[in-house]
């Protein structure tokens, strides 16, 4: 039987370019499921993105869409796309480890509803793709699967903690990803890896199966789930497919979400460019000028100075309270944590002393900052008032080094020539995450020596459409997607 031909767009098209390209059968699932594989065996060696696979299921889904197809039947939006998750989320029979050498067994029972729902679009998952160790890094890598590398220079990371998801699709090695985010694993990655990546509002996706263990737990506080692609029409299709309430609530709750703006016509666009709480390289913050100003070209009304009526130290001390206390809670080691936290003198204000404290934080504490959350929520409500969406940085640089030095906070980032605390550009991802407002990422041009730098468009609570809309009209603006050399 004759093979048949990929479309001439593979690999790099648009996840809605090859669904589309599926249905009107100029290319069967099977043989761009195919495609995929190839490109996988011949660069995953290098890249280390896509780190387990489920080919037996694969190809039989893929089978089916392709015999549905021919009766006629469209088995939804995303019939017969090959794609990949992070390794976080569980699918039947696959490890999900996290990153830990303990977990290298712990195969899953069932798939995550992300999954789930992802199948029932008509989506085909053939694998997973690599996460640091706990999700907790912005870097990839681990003892279990080992080091994710950039596609656009293997000496560098590809981000993280969902950065195999982001080093897969820039590479044409995917179609479509389905990623997570707490600090930024969406966002950071998809900016260093030059891709589109989407944080939606909290709870939009349920998390249920994005765990390594099989019984359902609690929304994790500040998480979300969201897609990864190489264009914005992908990250609203991927999300539309996905968003919905879980079972418990689905009897009596449905999200229905604001339409995206039609024009950048008068669109109210605040621009915080830069701060001295994560100062910002040179080089993004000239990309991020260069995007608002194509912004107020194209009719947007540019504000540079406008800010939320609330104090960004103090919020950002919130969200490292609140993120800290669910970061700590994943490691084994966390009873340690409280031991070492009883033992702290009120006197002692050092930088390990506040991490416990945050880490191993007590009820009142958290219900405190909790409290002052809520603050900075209706802070940001009623910025969006006056303003439709927020022009931000995710990273304060492009991709680095890899650097998989010990201990992690002890690491530096060089800004503009100094050297920076590692994880002071959480910032900028806490923006968003605090007040668990949607935020997407735009790929808007290079460095020097071709890296990949993004934008973030922060919007109001529930209007997701809105981000992906402005992240898809700066990416057009910009430049966008493009693939890295050599693949």
């Amino acid at each position: 039987m004759k093979t048949p031909t990929l479309p001439t767009s593979f690999p790099f098209a648009s996840a809605s370019t090859l669904a589309r390209a599926l249905r009107s059968g100029k290319v069967s699932a099977v043989a761009l499921l195919q495609g995929y594989w190839r490109r996988v065996e011949l660069h995953n060696p290098a890249l280390n993105a896509i780190i387990t696979f489920d080919r037996e299921t694969a190809l039989r889904d893929a089978r089916a869409a392709d015999r549905a197809l021919a009766k006629g039947r469209v088995l939804g939006p995303l019939h017969g796309v090959p794609m990949t998750v992070k390794e976080s989320f569980n699918i039947t029979g696959l490890p999900s480890t996290w990153g830990q050498p303990a977990l290298r067994d712990n195969l899953a029972k069932s798939d995550a509803l992300v999954v789930q729902r992802l199948k029932a679009a008509g989506a085909i998952v053939f694998g997973k793709t690599n996460v640091p160790i706990n999700l907790a890094d912005f870097q990839t890598y681990n003892a279990v699967y080992g080091t994710t590398n950039n596609p656009h220079d293997a000496t560098r990371g590809a981000g993280g903690s969902s950065g195999g998801s982001a080093a897969a699709v820039a590479a044409g090695l995917t179609a479509l990803e389905y990623g997570s985010d707490i600090g930024g694993s969406i966002r950071n990655p998809a900016a260093y890896c030059g891709v589109y990546g989407h944080k939606p509002s909290w709870c939009l996706v349920p998390k249920r199966g994005h765990s390594p263990v099989p019984w359902p737990i609690p929304e994790v506080d500040l998480a979300c789930a969201g897609p990864l692609a190489r264009s914005a029409e992908d990250l609203a299709l991927a999300l539309k497919v996905t968003m919905g309430p879980d079972e418990l609530q689905a009897p009596g709750l449905q999200f229905k979400l604001p339409r995206a703006p039609q024009s950048l016509k008068g669109l109210r666009v605040a621009a915080w460019l830069d701060d001295p709480l994560a100062p910002v390289d040179r080089s993004v913050k000239d990309a991020l000028l260069g995007a608002a100003n194509a912004l107020a070209t194209a009719g947007a009304k540019l504000d540079f100075t406008a800010r939320p009526e609330f104090d960004a130290a103090q919020a950002h001390d919130t969200y490292q309270w609140l993120l800290i206390a669910q970061m700590a809670a994943r490691r084994p080691d966390v009873g340690e944590l409280i031991k070492r936290r009883a033992g702290l003198a009120d006197s002692d204000q050092s930088e390990d002393a506040t991490f416990l404290r945050r880490a191993a934080q007590n009820f009142s504490e958290h219900l405190l900052h909790q409290t002052r959350r809520e603050r900075v929520r209706w802070a940001w409500h009623a910025f969006f008032q006056r303003y439709d969406v927020l022009l931000a940085p995710i990273t304060s640089t492009a991709a680095f080094k890899h650097d998989h030095s010990e201990p992690q906070p002890a690491r530096r980032l060089m800004v503009n020539g100094q050297p920076r605390p590692y994880f002071e550009q959480l910032f900028w991802a806490g923006l968003a995450t605090t007040a668990m407002l949607p935020a997407s990422v735009a790929p808007i041009g290079r460095t020097r020596d071709g890296l990949p730098l993004a934008a973030q468009l922060i919007g109001p609570e529930m209007h997701d459409l809105r981000t992906i809309w402005a992240a898809g009209q700066l990416g057009r603006l910009c430049g966008g997607y493009r693939p890295p050399k050599g693949f």
